[in-house]
């Protein structure tokens, strides 16, 4: 068992279709609560993932949580299938159809004109089904009772967007990589709209979240059975340098004071950990002075 002031790092999990990322997180939690008896363990994932889609989801355990607005790569990876021909309330195949037609024969020949199009810093509208906040209720709740308001676009990257086969005449496998807060349902949407065929997400699994890879992840059994296994150390995922700071100056960074070191360090945030090599905190770094930006223990 981790002594309680180890239980801290990320867990990258492997998330089945039908649960919500929200039960997941809960599962995780009570994994390793149970695991280092700590009731009030925090845990947090990086990023959710709709019920119906699988894949990468990164959780955060204890006081990683609090390292979460400092990781910079949001990148995701999904692999998905987007089905022509009808559209639907939801954007994607759980949802009510709203309208159907043929699709032409020469829809590969559409796809490749418009793909384009789509790269880039582009515009999207969040769908209504989303958990964004409107007037201080989610939008999925507004949706629900009907109630349809106007939302402002807002300017995603679209790194990567290919077409990878198609499952049926009217069903195609692509993947796209983009930037933190795309709707890829929202993407197969718009791009049946940009061919005029209406168009909705299938299957939606995602491949990878920043530094965490489908590869790599772990299902709840497996993080289940071996939790120690299972939790990777903050420094292994977050980019930062480390500083080690002797008895005194651990002490003071502990006690929220600015510190000085030997010399400064390439970036603007560092790992600090004390002459035990027990990892303390965040430090934001100026020059050669180091003031506490997060702090462990």
């Amino acid at each position: 068992m981790l002594p309680s002031s180890s239980m801290m790092g990320f867990v990258n999990v492997c998330k089945p279709a039908g649960p919500t990322s929200t039960q997941i997180v809960t599962r995780v939690r009570r994994i390793f609560s149970t695991y280092s008896e700590q009731r009030d363990l925090a845990a947090g994932h990086l990023g959710t993932l709709d019920p119906q889609a699988a894949g990468v989801l990164p959780i955060a355990v204890g006081k990683a949580t609090r390292l979460i607005p400092l990781l910079e790569d949001r990148r995701k990876c999904y692999a998905l299938t987007m089905v022509l021909g009808r559209s639907t309330t939801t954007q994607d195949a759980l949802g009510e159809s709203i309208e159907s037609a043929a699709v032409p024969e020469n829809i590969l020949q559409r796809l490749e004109e418009v793909l384009p199009a789509f790269f880039g810093r582009i515009e999207q509208i969040p769908p209504m089904f989303s958990a964004l906040h409107y007037g201080g209720k989610r939008l999925y709740d507004l949706a629900r009772a009907g109630i349809t308001v106007e939302r402002k676009a807002r300017t995603i990257s679209i790194y990567d967007l290919s077409i990878l086969g198609f499952e049926s005449p009217d069903t195609v496998r692509m993947r796209v990589a983009c930037s933190e807060g795309t709707y890829v349902r929202t993407l197969c949407a718009d791009l049946g709209a940009a061919v005029g065929v209406p168009a909705h997400m299938g299957a939606l699994v995602r491949e990878a979240s920043g530094p965490f890879l489908l590869a790599e992840a772990l299902t709840l059994e497996e993080i289940a059975e071996s939790p120690e296994a299972a939790l990777l150390a903050p420094d292994r995922i977050v980019p930062f340098p480390t500083v080690v700071l002797d008895l005194r100056a651990s002490a003071d960074f502990r006690a929220g004071r600015t510190v000085a070191m030997a010399e400064s360090v390439g970036g603007k945030h560092v790992f600090v950990r004390d002459a035990a090599r027990t990892l303390v905190g965040v430090g934001e770094a100026h020059g050669v002075m180091l003031a506490p930006r997060k702090v462990f223990v």
